[in-house]
């Protein structure tokens, strides 16, 4: 089959930017290129909306309507410069908190559309066009040097740039789900003309043999492309000779499965994948539309065709389990989801990467079409598809390989997905773009979820483990998790029981509490044997993941250093702690920036901020600013031990901690000058000590000022 190129091109689209070169300006001017591309093409893939309801309706209840990734993106920037500490003011602190969160169904994702009073169309466009030039400005005029690293502000453009490009596609996916009245077909999204509307035309699949070997997964730290956090460290798994498919399932294969009841058979299913059929009451692939007895068409993102038998099927992994699953019974052999392991095996026969094609060698990075094509059009070795055309399913749960590190400016990436619950999805789809079309990309999502995704099949004697790391590693997070929950050291009371308690005495019981930097939670959980509902905020996703995992289960474990590489293995456990069912079901944990926070929190009587003025980036902001969300005669209790630090808040912004005027100012007479207005001073200032222990003989010993407000009124 002769590969036709569409007659209008989506896009010229730059490949991967390399992040090495000799010349800082051309990389400078290549860099801008890559973001003005980008930020053309997002904007232009909502082009196919047609109406109001469009933008503003949800295409699935899981995720955000379409309005919402349409301000994300944008927003991104701006919140990750501002946090890197590379620009110091905001363009629309509303939209820039509106649009922060809330993408894949995670624990903390708000996804109340009451929270939500959404900009217009014409706004977000007009702010769109605000980022485009902020962010323009600043490739131009940045501190740069080669090669761009991470701790370079030109890591962060690539992370904005890499992070839309993720959007366009699963914005793309969320468009395929809006009722079919609500888009409309664009000559700049080509669908394939390439397709045999007959079952008996398409050819059949079949197994080839591929050797076994070790294969050594992980990016180097030296590539020259921009990588994920869960790229880099190294893994080395051993593996038997296997089989897979030649080709990727095809929709006339998968129609086996579907004409023998597969969906109806509780035989093949997990109970996880059970649960969903049940659930859905699905009888067929969601993108499939008819009965599975008469003529069926497929669903494309603008447009239903009729079926292309020849294409891939797209399904979740729930459902590609389910057909391996029975492949297997009618076969005899061990038929599954390859590895990821195997997938990387399969992946040596395309032995060029981008951005080094001559010439895309499947059908991926928007270089034929806006759509699937035949399964037997783009030969790869002896296989076909091995990447591009759709995603494909493996049988891995994603976690860290060894040696992962988070990237501080984004640390729920990777993290909150390493739950047993993401599978990753290996190869890349026709709209994967950028990252997302590397050799070393990992991407996983929920295992119910949709992308332009499907799969092929191994037989193969190599097994996945689907677990959850048991124990806590990251050594911030375990140390937080041994300050809240652990042992006392030298004779210091709990810090967060303490303070919960302290500031308790101040308000009447019954009331409502805002528990702000509440990292893994022991202070919110304590404001709650006080407080009739009580709500812990924090910045980290993976402190409020944390502590939403722990209420949820009672018991959570992590593991402290020692010394060296010796661990100690500990466990948090709320009900020895006296924190039972009632004070759970008073509090709600959920991410959040303490200097921009969302409209929906308000009305607070008590308001507990523990070791945090000394962390934000604008302090003064948030002072000013927390007051409209108390109820009059709120109590406002401040903890801090004032360890001002420019990697945190810029030295312009400290309270105190300064020489004004060439005399000394304290943050305690700052606050004293900044709040008299709105408030009155309960009490004089008070030490409270706290210790968080490093290794077995390593602590950090600190002493916080706390302080006691009353808003007036």
């Amino acid at each position: 089959m002769n590969v036709e190129r569409p007659a209008v091109p989506v896009t010229p689209l730059t490949r991967t930017l390399g992040l090495q070169g000799e010349d800082v300006e051309s990389k400078r001017r290549e860099l801008l290129d890559y973001f003005q591309q980008t930020y053309d093409l997002y904007e232009s893939l909502f082009d196919v909306l047609v109406g109001d309801e469009a933008w503003f309706n949800k295409a699935i209840p899981l995720r955000h309507p379409l309005i919402f990734y349409f301000g994300h993106t944008a927003a991104f920037f701006i919140n990750k410069l501002l946090a890197g500490g590379w620009i110091q003011q905001r363009l629309d602190s509303r939209i820039e908190a509106l649009v922060a969160i809330g993408v894949d169904e995670m624990s903390w994702d708000d996804l109340d559309e009451s929270h939500y009073a959404w900009s217009s169309v014409a706004e977000l466009r007009q702010y769109r066009g605000r980022v485009r030039q902020r962010v323009s400005e600043f490739i131009q005029t940045m501190p740069m040097s080669l090669p761009i690293d991470w701790h370079s502000p030109a890591w962060v453009i690539l992370m904005g740039i890499e992070h839309e490009r993720i959007h366009l596609e699963t914005s793309s996916v969320l468009i395929r789900q809006l009722p079919l009245h609500r888009v409309q077909a664009s000559s700049r999204w080509p669908i394939c003309p390439m397709a045999r509307h007959q079952v008996a035309q398409v050819p059949a699949n079949s197994l080839l043999a591929v050797p076994g070997g070790l294969v050594r997964l992980g990016k180097p730290d030296s590539d020259a492309t921009y990588g994920w956090d869960n790229e880099y460290g190294q893994r080395e798994v051993a593996l038997a000779p296997f089989q897979a498919s030649r080709m990727l399932v095809s929709n006339a294969e998968f129609l086996d499965f579907v004409q023998a009841g597969g969906y109806l058979d509780a035989r093949w299913w997990s109970d996880e994948g059970w649960g969903w059929r049940q659930f859905t009451q699905a009888v067929q692939p969601t993108f499939w539309v008819g009965e599975p007895t008469a003529d069926l068409r497929l669903r494309l993102m603008c447009e239903e065709v009729p079926m292309p038998w020849d294409w891939p099927v797209e399904v979740n992994q729930l459902e590609a389990e389910a057909f391996c699953r029975w492949k297997a019974a009618q076969t005899g052999l061990s038929v599954q989801l390859p590895c990821e392991a195997e997938w990387y095996q399969l992946r040596q026969q395309v032995a060029v990467d981008q951005p080094d094609w001559p010439q895309a060698p499947g059908n991926i990075n928007l270089e034929y079409w806006a759509s699937s094509c035949p399964v037997d059009l783009f030969a790869q070795g002896d296989f076909f598809d091995l990447l591009g055309n759709v995603w494909q399913w493996s049988s891995s749960a994603i976690d860290g390989f060894d040696g992962f590190c988070i990237h501080s400016l984004y640390d729920d990436f990777s993290t909150p997905t390493f739950d047993g619950k993401h599978n990753l999805i290996k190869g890349g789809s026709w709209i994967s773009t950028g990252n997302l079309a590397l050799r070393h990309s990992r991407y996983a999502f929920r295992r119910h979820f949709f992308q332009h995704a499907g799969f092929r099949y191994v037989v193969s004697s190599h097994r996945e483990t689907q677990s959850v790391n048991p124990y806590e590693t990251d050594a911030l997070v375990a140390q937080y998790l041994d300050a809240h929950y652990g042992p006392d050291y030298f004779g210091v009371a709990n810090y967060a029981q303490a303070l919960a308690q302290l500031a308790s005495r101040y308000v009447p019981a019954g009331g409502k509490a805002l528990d702000l930097g509440c990292s893994v939670g022991r202070a919110s959980l304590e404001l709650a044997r006080h407080c009739a509902h009580v709500e812990g905020v924090d910045f980290s996703a993976r402190f409020i993941d944390v502590a939403l995992t722990l209420a949820r289960q009672d018991r959570f474990r992590y593991a402290l250093p020692q010394e060296g590489d010796l661990l100690e293995y500990c466990e948090a456990r709320l009900s020895t702690l006296g924190i039972g069912a009632d004070q759970l079901a008073r509090v709600q944990f959920s991410q959040g920036d303490a200097c921009n926070l969302k409209p929906k929190y308000q009305g607070y009587d008590l308001v507990l901020a523990a070791n945090l003025i000394d962390r934000l980036w604008d302090p003064k902001r948030f002072l000013g600013e927390i007051g409209k969300r108390m109820n009059a005669g709120g109590v406002l209790v401040l903890s801090s031990p004032y360890s001002w630090q420019e990697s945190f808040t810029p030295k312009t912004h400290w309270l105190g901690g300064v020489r004004e005027n060439g005399e000394a100012l304290s943050t305690y007479q700052a606050l004293q000058r900044l709040l008299a207005v709105e408030f009155e001073e309960l009490a004089p200032p008070q030490d409270l000590p706290f210790v968080i222990r490093e290794t077995a003989r390593k602590y950090q010993h600190s002493i916080a000022q706390v302080t006691i407000w009353r808003k007036r009124g």
